[in-house]
């Protein structure tokens, strides 16, 4: 589904509409367009701890943009982060030191070609739901770490205390932190998933659901450390390109309406329910992880990659473009997912075919897919 951005399916008509419609009225002016200034009302008033926002159009940009301001306002240079933040210089610092930082960040084998190695030592990991190695970091560097940037959730929830521990840690330092909901944003509930534990950062970032497949990314935070980007110089000709705030006001409006989220997590636990079903039914040990409007499955018999791809090319012939994840969208409908779970029985009998003969690479028409996302360059 657009690598998550089209959250209410492709080419949605009431979002084309408003889109179309602007762009014949006019998409880009001197001046802000009035939908930015609602569009950030409505963040702010979906995220009561909130005052300010700022737009962007990837999510990468808008990371970078949410750090600039942090760094700005504690004017303390060193980052603790966890998850994956997009590709800019601060970030991939971090496997300046170390090549394998990366690699329990979603993306392994990152080279940080071109980065400036006197950022080396800038960027510093931890891993998800181990608050002693966060606590290790700011012990190590207490009078430098001015950040605190991490997915909320990606995959398993967070364990008892985790993002209180952060909170407590952050706030104990100095450290600005920030939530990167980016891949989490909307999907399990109308706004930010960190409501839905009650933890409050400095600074949330959104991005891909928030437009349906149009380009725009948000930066909203407390307003005492949202006016440090003042202090700096953040700006871009295009952030204030109308199409984008058009998007994302319209596909608020519609989620919030219809209650989106809702049939995201029930597609999701559909999906689920199939896939556990049909590999008990043929008996392959299977792994289910992530949120539930963005579930991943992983086949733990055999060479895992050889399995996956199997499962993709068999899927793929049979009308589905699958990888390991899936991305509910609003424009699923019971009787897809049905159809979806049934092709997947009719896959998982090959599956185990193959297994029991000993060789799945050999059933494989190609080669065997990446692992984790990576795009081609």
């Amino acid at each position: 589904m657009g690598v998550g951005a089209c959250i209410l399916g492709y080419a949605d008509d009431d979002i084309d509409k408003a889109v179309k419609k602007v762009i014949d009225d006019g998409s880009m002016c001197t001046l802000n367009c009035p939908e930015e200034i609602e569009l950030a009302k409505m963040l702010v008033s979906i995220h009561p701890w909130s005052g300010m926002a700022r737009f962007a159009r990837t999510g990468g940009e808008a990371c970078a943009v949410a750090v600039r301001i942090a760094r700005a306002h504690t004017k303390k240079s060193k980052i603790a982060f966890c998850g994956y933040h997009g590709w800019h210089d601060w970030y991939l610092a971090s496997n300046l030191g170390n090549s394998s930082n990366l690699d329990g960040q979603l993306l392994p084998g990152l080279e940080p070609s071109g980065v400036p190695r006197e950022l080396k030592g800038t960027a510093l990991p931890f891993n998800y739901n181990r608050l002693d190695e966060l606590e290790k970091i700011a012990a190590e560097n207490k009078d430098n770490l001015g950040v605190i940037i991490m997915e909320p959730q990606r995959g398993n929830a967070p364990a008892k205390g985790f993002l209180e521990g952060v909170r407590q840690i952050a706030s104990r330092t100095g450290a600005v932190l920030i939530f990167d909901e980016v891949t989490s944003g909307f999907r399990v509930n109308y706004g930010g998933i960190h409501l839905t534990y009650g933890v409050e950062p400095d600074i949330a970032v959104f991005g891909k659901a928030l437009g349906n497949g149009f380009p725009i990314s948000a930066v909203i935070g407390r307003k005492e450390i949202m006016d440090s980007a003042q202090t700096s110089f953040i700006s871009s000709t295009f952030w204030t390109e109308r199409i984008g705030f058009v998007a994302a006001v319209e596909t608020l409006k519609k989620m919030k309406r219809l209650d989106v989220q809702k049939d995201l997590v029930r597609y999701g636990e559909m999906i689920n329910d199939g896939w556990r079903t049909t590999a008990k039914k043929h008996n392959i040990n299977i792994e289910i992880s992530g949120i539930a409007p963005l579930t991943h499955i992983s086949f733990k018999d055999g060479n895992t990659l050889e399995v996956q791809t199997l499962y993709s090319q068999e899927m793929l012939k049979r009308g589905y473009l699958l990888g390991a994840a899936v991305y509910t969208t609003y424009s699923y409908s019971k009787e897809i997912i049905e159809g979806f779970i049934k092709d997947s029985d009719e896959v998982f009998a090959l599956i185990r075919k193959a297994l029991d003969s000993g060789d799945v690479k050999e059933h494989l028409e190609g080669g065997v897919i990446h692992a984790g996302f990576k795009r081609l360059t």
